[in-house]
C-alpha cells in the first residue's frame, strides 16, 4: 500500500495547476486564511492557561456581549490577511462598516467576509467553537478601493466557502466551488501543518435519521415549523418518528456534525426573531455553498440561500441545511404542502 502525506498547501497548489494561467494571488488567500486558522486554534487550545476567557465588556454591533477571544480572532485574520494585496476589502461580524485595507497596502481582486468566532459565548465551557469564512471576486474597477457593491453579492457567486472547527482537534474545511468537491484538513499540532484528512467529503446519502434545532423555542415557532419537528420525534401521527436529537448550540460544531453523518440542521424564525437570526453573508452562504458542494441543500425555509440577494452587511435569515431530501421535506412542511392525516381522510 502506498500512501502520501498531503498537506493543505500542495493541496491549493495541486487545485490551482487545474487552472492554466492563474496569477496565484487566490491561492496565496487561502494559504494566510490557514495561517489565521493556525494562530486561533494555538489561542484557543491554551484558553484555560492565559487570560483569554471571559468577557471585554463590550457588545458588538449585533448587541451581543464580546468576549476575548472574539476579539483575538477579529485581530489575527485582519492581520494575517490585510497586507497581502489580495483584497480590497472584508467584512466581519464583529464590525458595523466596510473594513477597508490600510492605504500603504496594495488593493487586490477579492473579499473576504467572516465570522471571526461563531458559537463564542461557550467558550467559557470549552464547547467547540470556529471561524466561518466566504471569499467573493470584487465587482467594482480594480486600483481602488472595495465598496459595499463588492460585498453585497449573493451566495452562488462566491469563490470559495468555509469553516474551521476548534475541538478535539482543529480542522479546516472548504470548497472551491460547486462541482470542485469539499475538502478537510485536520491540524497536526506536532509539524504545524493541516492535512488532508477528509477528501471529497458527500453527506451521506440517504440520510442519517438526525435532526438539530434549539426546541426550547419550540413554543416561538409557526404551527408548520412544529409540525415538523413533530413529525421527526414522530408525535403527529404522520408516519415520522424514529429521527435523534442532536444540537450543540454552535453553529460550526452542528453543521460539521451535520456534514459528516448526514442529518439536517434548523434555525427557524420564530414570534421574537422573524426574519431569522443567522447572517447572510459570513454564516448562511459560506455553509450553503459547502453543504450544495457536498451533495446537500440550504434553504431559508422556501428558497434557495445562494440566491439570495442581500441588502446590508449584517442581513440576517432562518436557515435549514443539510441531506437535500430532509431540506425538501422541511420546505414541504413549511409551505403547508404535507396534509395532515385528518384533511386527508376528509378529502
Amino acid at each position: 500500500m502506498r500512501s502520501k502525506v498531503v498537506t493543505i498547501d500542495r493541496h491549493i497548489i495541486d487545485q490551482e495547476r487545474l487552472h492554466p494561467g492563474a496569477s496565484g494571488r487566490f491561492s496565496a488567500l487561502l494559504y494566510d486564511i490557514a495561517l489565521a486558522a493556525k494562530l486561533i486554534s494555538r489561542e484557543v487550545n491554551m484558553a484555560g492557561l492565559i487570560d483569554v476567557l471571559g468577557r471585554t465588556g463590550e457588545i458588538n454591533v449585533h448587541g451581543e456581549a464580546v468576549e476575548k477571544l472574539d476579539v483575538f480572532a477579529q485581530e489575527a485574520i485582519y492581520k494575517a490577511m490585510d497586507h497581502a494585496g489580495h483584497l480590497c476589502c472584508m467584512v466581519s461580524e464583529e464590525c458595523d462598516h466596510i473594513i477597508s485595507i490600510p492605504d500603504q497596502f496594495e488593493l487586490g481582486p477579492y473579499v473576504l467576509l467572516f465570522d471571526p468566532l461563531d458559537g463564542s459565548s461557550n467558550i467559557n465551557v470549552n464547547v467547540s467553537i470556529g471561524t466561518i469564512f466566504s471569499v467573493h471576486q470584487r465587482i467594482t474597477p480594480r486600483g481602488r478601493p472595495g465598496t459595499i457593491k463588492d460585498c453585497l453579492q449573493k451566495g452562488s457567486r462566491q469563490l470559495a466557502a468555509g469553516y474551521i472547527v476548534y475541538g478535539s482537534s482543529t480542522m479546516l474545511v472548504y470548497t472551491t466551488g460547486i462541482d470542485q468537491g469539499v475538502h478537510g484538513f485536520t491540524l497536526d499540532p506536532s509539524i504545524g501543518e493541516f492535512l488532508l484528512s477528509h477528501r471529497d467529503i458527500r453527506i451521506p446519502d440517504p440520510p442519517a435519521k438526525i435532526y438539530s434545532v434549539n426546541e426550547a423555542y419550540y413554543a416561538r415557532w409557526s404551527k408548520n415549523q412544529q409540525r415538523l419537528v413533530d413529525h421527526f420525534r414522530g408525535l403527529n401521527g404522520e408516519g415520522g418518528g424514529g429521527y435523534k436529537s442532536r444540537y450543540i448550540g454552535s453553529l460550526v460544531s452542528d453543521f460539521h456534525r451535520t456534514l459528516l453523518q448526514g442529518g439536517i440542521f434548523m434555525y427557524p424564525p420564530d414570534s421574537r426573531a422573524p426574519g431569522g437570526k443567522l447572517r447572510i453573508l459570513y454564516e448562511a452562504a459560506p455553509l450553503a455553498m459547502v453543504c450544495k458542494a457536498a451533495g446537500g441543500r440550504a434553504s431559508d425555509g422556501s428558497r434557495d440561500i445562494l440566491d439570495i440577494e442581500p441588502e446590508g452587511l449584517h442581513d440576517r435569515t432562518p436557515l435549514f441545511l443539510g441531506s437535500a431530501s430532509l431540506v425538501d421535506l422541511a420546505e414541504d412542511y413549511l409551505a403547508g404542502r404535507v396534509e395532515r392525516p385528518e384533511e386527508e381522510a376528509d378529502s
